[in-house]
């Protein structure tokens, strides 16, 4: 298991065509493991550049926060 810490916004295709936004929190055990929590938000969005752009304008994530899958 790696102990590098994961891009804190994932942008993903889900099965309809759309693009859904996770939020994911890392935290770390004593060992220093990473804990990592996912939250899938409401919605979806036509275009990954509008779900970026969200990120940008929501959480002010910056293009290297932002994972694509």
């Amino acid at each position: 298991m790696s102990r590098i810490a994961v891009r804190p916004y994932l942008v993903a295709k889900d099965a309809e065509g759309s693009f859904r936004v996770t939020v994911r929190t890392t935290r770390f055990n004593s060992q220093g493991y990473p804990l990592v929590t996912a939250t899938m938000l409401d919605g979806g969005f036509p275009t990954a550049t509008s779900a970026r752009t969200y990120l940008r304008d929501t959480y002010q994530a910056q293009a290297t926060d932002i994972a694509t899958k």
